[in-house]
């Protein structure tokens, strides 16, 4: 599909208001879900790193009375 002027493209045939929010809603999803992402992984390797601290003392805590 060609078009004329960048009005044409921006209007889409009549339909430019609804594909325009499409992409729109589309973009602020797969923003949300990066977001959401990047967040967890924060959350699970600082878990992960909490659970290796805690196993490294409990460890040096067991040697200390054996």
């Amino acid at each position: 599909m060609q078009f004329d002027s960048w009005q044409a493209v921006i209007e889409m045939g009549g339909y430019g208001f609804y594909v325009w929010l499409s992409f729109g809603v589309s973009f602020l999803a797969i923003g949300v879900l990066a977001v959401q992402g990047l967040r967890a992984r924060t959350k699970l390797e600082r878990a992960f790193k909490q659970e290796q601290h805690r196993q490294q003392r409990l460890a040096r805590r067991h040697r200390e009375v054996s």
